[in-house]
């Protein structure tokens, strides 16, 4: 199977689309590629105009709940390379993810939350998903997201592509 249907596989299994617009919340390029390697902006739960999970991990949501946030933030990091490579199959390899998690105080199961992304780019992207370093980490800030991945893959080159960077084979 491909990894575009695994895409679309995931997204089913998750019951939502991001066939749409990837809205972005400021004034900042959601996708660069430099070389070889394309770099994801940071990426909030949101599915068309809403924001799927909000609150704080630990105090008003639940861990499923943090961990279906990092699934939607890795799935929209991916429909942004997706459109940017023409192909999830362009990937080569994905070093480095961050996941940042609004937490309460007291809350220290960030890991498993950024295991829910780590699952699912595997799911997706077979062991070109499974990345080097992941970095999760805890904000108790008051902004209304619940958590953010950012990751950096790298690419297979164009036969004719919560921050990610792939890297394209050429």
């Amino acid at each position: 199977m491909s990894r575009d249907q695994a895409f679309l596989d995931a997204a089913h299994a998750l019951g939502h689309s991001f066939d749409g617009e990837i809205k972005r919340g400021g004034n900042y390029l959601p996708v660069v590629r430099v070389g070889d390697t394309v770099h994801v902006s940071g990426q909030v739960p949101r599915v068309g105009d809403t924001v799927v999970v909000t609150g704080r991990a630990g105090l008003d949501v639940t861990l499923e709940r943090a961990q279906l946030a990092a699934r939607i933030c890795a799935m929209r990091a991916l429909a942004l390379l997706q459109r940017e490579l023409g192909s999830l199959d362009k990937i080569r390899a994905l070093p480095k993810v961050n996941v940042y998690v609004q937490s309460a105080d007291g809350f220290t199961q960030q890991s498993e939350v950024a295991d829910a992304a780590s699952e699912l780019l595997v799911a997706v992207l077979g062991t070109d998903g499974a990345h080097a370093a992941r970095r999760s980490a805890s904000s108790s800030c008051q902004r209304t997201r619940r958590s953010s991945s950012t990751s950096s893959p790298s690419l297979r080159p164009a036969e004719s592509s919560c921050r990610e960077q792939p890297r394209v084979r050429r």
